[in-house]
């Protein structure tokens, strides 16, 4: 049950705690804008932004805006121009637009010296043959890291909460984005609504085989305002407990390999929209449960 986390990794790699600012490119999605639905994914929240919105800020501000919000993070000791970031292109599909643009955004991230890594999050309909040629240019400057959500390996699932592609599809993308040099970083979620653990157990045995350079396990939560909310208040499903939800995690870790860096194993989310799990909204508490639980499951183990 050994295994990395992100932070660990880009310690060692850099040689100081290296922190995340969350950008944007103003982006939409296909299963927003009606190209391939309207809404998203059924657990997605309402908010939105049209292509490239008008109101998106210049990237260099977004990280001026971003590095205010991080930078108390960081050690006193550590000054502030040896301070070491990644550029988080997070909300929506932000390769699902005109590339020429795209590229100029992503760029006028990594000239920055204090950007060490450039980290997208899209999704496997989005990546044309024009956009993995942008990357690999991108690549080619500094490391790239795409962040693709599978959330399960089967399509029962995702057809239920309107994924709106196939797991194949996922595959043959990340396939190209790993012949092309670009670590890829994959997302679960676990507690969907229909899924036993014997199925979450098997999507995180199916991104093992495919060996991505990490993971991100995510907890669903049920948000307000989402399709996904009223199809709870009118059917509700079983809910996880905090002990439960660890207990999975372990399992999961157990059937990871130890090359895969582990980037999360919890969600999130908005507590002022958090409907369930009510106890995921003590982060703190939860990390610590989980923790504390891992440590435990090891020490069985010796």
């Amino acid at each position: 049950m050994k295994y990395t986390s992100v932070s660990e990794k880009l310690k060692q790699q850099f040689g100081t705690k290296v922190y995340r600012l969350s950008l944007s490119t103003g982006c939409t999605c296909p299963n927003r804008d009606g190209t391939k639905g309207y809404g998203g994914c059924t657990f997605c929240s309402e908010g939105g932004s049209g292509e490239f919105a008008a109101d998106v800020l210049p990237v260099s501000q977004q990280i001026e805006q971003a590095k205010l919000l991080v930078d108390r993070k960081f050690p006193k000791q550590i000054r502030p121009q040896d301070r070491k970031y990644i550029a988080y292109f997070q909300s929506f599909s932000n390769t699902y637009g005109d590339i020429r643009k795209l590229r100029n955004m992503f760029m006028e991230a990594i000239e920055r010296e204090e950007i060490v890594i450039l980290d997208i999050a899209t999704r496997p309909d989005c990546i044309s043959e024009e956009c993995l040629d942008m990357l690999k240019e991108l690549n080619a400057v500094k490391p790239v890291w795409i962040e693709l959500g599978l959330q399960t390996m089967h399509d029962e699932t995702a057809e239920a909460f309107h994924r709106g592609y196939r797991t194949i599809e996922f595959e043959q993308c990340f396939r190209r984005l790993q012949d092309a040099g670009i670590e890829v970083i994959v997302h679960l979620i676990l507690g969907l609504p229909g899924e036993t653990e014997e199925m979450m157990l098997e999507s995180v045995r199916y991104v093992n085989r495919l060996k991505p350079s990490g993971i991100k396990l995510h907890l669903l939560q049920i948000l307000k305002g989402t399709v996904m909310a009223e199809q709870f208040r009118r059917d509700p499903w079983p809910i996880m407990s905090l002990e439960e939800y660890c207990s999975l995690i372990i399992k999961c870790l157990d059937n990871l390999s130890e090359d895969i860096v582990i980037h999360r194993l919890t969600g999130d989310g908005p507590k002022s929209q958090l409907i369930e799990p009510a106890w995921c909204a003590d982060k703190k508490h939860v990390l610590n449960t989980l923790n504390r639980m891992v440590a435990q499951a090891e020490r069985t183990k010796l």
